[in-house]
């Protein structure tokens, strides 16, 4: 796990100098090692932190043994071993670096269909004077980039893009609003301009000739589907069969690992494979809170018991994350309306000795697990509702928001109001964390007449699809992807923490995807994840109240956070984006408790602001 970063231009110009200040700006993900080459119109940069092959045979920039190949990679391919069998090349070291340049070597391009792992890499063809960079197939490493006509400048952060000076640091109204509904930015745009981040299983490539950037995909979830059985005790088995196969990829390390273990199903699941396949005692971490209604602790407590492992608490006061809010906040790379719970975990990680853990993250996108699947399921059930003239149905929407004020009834009522029955929109209605209505009152500018999130699963062919495939498949490429895994590796390597999913194994991803939604979810969330395990999911853990690996932000926001909010809010308001009466309207109506403001409409903006603030974006 690493950072890479580097400059390809039109002109021969040494850029040496850019790519050291990127470097500097994402040493915190990889304070092992550090490498720039450069060479004419191309420099490449690299952090190392080292997890396969600790020594400096794994130094980046690496080059192939005739030196036509340079690249920089970060990532995991965790089935390098096999793939290396195959290869016809003189190897230096043992590190799966020098796999992916062998692999390109022998097979070019086409290799990255034979990588199971997560990853992004750049490499650069010496005889082509042509670079390529790619994306892993579900966006578990991050690749932003920016193009212009002299440069195409990327790297595996924002912050480190910005460093180089290549490009002004300003606000995108399309990323900002799309911020504003869903806590986030849908790829490939960002809240900055000009600056975009590459799709998952996406390639670009661009050579010194022409100078035009292309990009083409590799691989889709769209276009995944297979043949499974239809016994669910089959499906039973090769669930099991791909989860532990996944697992047990993931624990190829020369680093002490771990696991985050929150107590919930798909954290139990990951640590409870894990004991099984591995040789060593599993070291596992948990937050838990002063609030015991918040807590968790115990049923982690339970399955840290089950499987022996060496487990560690971690327990928060208000005082304590108040203390560590900063640091956290500081942390973010790109703005986003989650990720301190992930920061503190990684921290108490880390400082325990550990290198690389695994985290139960896309569990509840596959397995069905979220409200969002039964809701949407019900609105596809129910859709000759939108028959109803329009009329009788905002009369009834306006009065449930008078009887039963609150963000289910907002959301019901803008449901309501649509013309027809349309799954892309009633999709991103039902993600958004500010509907239009309010986000057109923040800001002083049109909002644009289509949202980020509808283009972004538009784009995918979900016509045949049965409606949790649907469901699931959105939300692996909006709410996962550009929030979840985005905060995962920003807060994890800031301190440099590998963090792996086995739940987003490509492989397990197509076999669950092309399950019928009768077996998937007869009638309760992650049914089948939780009948293919009953070794490791006890019936104290399936059924016990869901939480989520949460904060009590509402009562912190409201007392122990007020004066951090409150600066920011106000802070955020005097913007010119911004309707300055309408954000105090809205931090106002938070702290008197109106059901319809939630803390996650709120820490959302004091994220942003703390974040323009430290990146002097006015």
């Amino acid at each position: 796990m690493c950072g890479i970063n580097g400059i390809f231009s039109l002109k021969n110009i040494d850029h040496r100098t850019h790519v050291s200040h990127m470097n500097k700006a994402m040493h915190h993900r990889g304070p092992d090692d550090k490498g720039i080459w450069s060479s004419e119109h191309i420099t490449l940069g690299h952090q190392r932190l080292s997890i396969i092959d600790l020594s400096k045979a794994g130094h980046q920039p690496m080059h192939s043994s005739d030196n036509n190949l340079t690249l920089v990679f970060n990532g995991e391919i965790y089935n390098f071993k096999e793939i290396r069998q195959e290869l016809n090349y003189s190897f230096r070291s043992d590190t799966d670096t020098e796999v992916i340049i062998a692999a390109w070597n022998q097979w070019g391009i086409s290799c990255v269909n034979r990588f199971n792992g997560m990853f992004a890499f750049s490499l650069w063809d010496k005889r082509k004077k042509q670079l390529t960079i790619i994306r892993d197939r579900l966006g578990i490493k991050p690749l932003y980039y920016y193009f212009d006509a002299q440069n195409l400048v990327f790297s595996s952060e924002l912050r480190a893009l910005t460093a180089s000076s290549l490009m002004n640091k300003e606000i995108d109204p399309s990323g900002l609003s799309d911020y504003l509904r869903y806590q986030t930015v849908q790829a490939p745009n960002t809240i900055l301009k000009g600056i975009y981040m590459l799709e998952p299983g996406s390639c670009l490539q661009i050579s010194l000739e022409d100078f035009k950037l292309q990009k083409q995909q590799w691989w889709s979830i769209d276009r995944c589907d297979i043949v499974v059985p239809d016994n669910i005790t089959e499906v039973h088995e090769h669930v099991r069969e791909l989860f532990y196969n996944s697992v047990k990829r993931r624990l190829v390390a020369d680093v002490p690992f771990g696991a985050f273990l929150s107590g919930g199903i798909d954290s139990s699941a990951v640590v409870g494979a894990m004991s099984k396949v591995s040789n060593r005692q599993v070291k596992t971490f948990n937050i838990s809170f002063a609030e015991k209604q918040y807590s968790e602790a115990k049923y982690a407590e339970y399955i840290a018991h089950m499987h022996q492992t060496d487990h560690t608490e971690i327990n928060l006061s208000p005082i304590d994350f108040l203390k560590e809010l900063p640091h956290a906040l500081n942390a973010i790379d790109h703005p986003s309306g989650d990720g301190p719970n992930t920061w503190m975990v990684s921290k108490a990680t880390k400082e325990a000795g550990i290198t690389m853990a695994l985290s139960g993250l896309g569990g509840d996108e596959l397995f069905a697990g979220y409200a969002i699947f039964a809701r949407m399921a019900r609105l596809d059930q129910h859709k000759y509702i939108w028959k109803i003239p329009v009329p009788l149905r905002q009369f009834a929407g306006n009065a449930l928001q008078k009887l039963k004020p609150g963000v289910s009834s907002d959301k019901l009522s803008a449901l309501l109001n649509l013309r027809e029955y349309d799954y892309f929109s009633q999709y991103a209605i039902s993600r958004q964390v500010l509907l239009d209505s309010k986000v057109n009152d923040l800001l002083n500018y049109e909002l644009p007449d289509e949202h980020l999130s509808i283009q972004v699963i538009n784009k995918l062919n979900l016509n045949k699809k049965e409606i949790l495939t649907k469901v699931s498949i959105s939300e692996i490429n909006t709410y996962m992807q550009n929030v979840l895994l985005r905060d995962s590796d920003q807060m994890s390597m800031a301190h440099a923490l590998e963090v792996r999913v086995p739940f987003l194994d490509h492989e397990l991803v197509q076999f669950i995807l092309s399950v019928s939604d009768r077996l998937k979810y007869p009638h309760s969330p992650k049914k089948l994840l939780v009948d293919s395990f009953p070794e490791l999911l006890p019936d104290y853990i399936v059924n016990r109240p869901k939480m989520g690996f949460v904060f009590p932000w509402s009562r912190w926001l409201q007392k122990d956070l007020y004066e951090l909010a409150d600066h920011h809010i106000q802070e955020l308001s005097k913007r010119p984006y911004f309707n300055q009466a309408e954000v105090q309207k809205l931090w106002s109506a938070f702290n008197k408790n109106n059901p319809s403001v939630t803390y996650s409409r709120i820490w959302p903006l004091v994220v942003l602001n703390h974040w323009m603030e430290r990146n002097e974006i006015l």
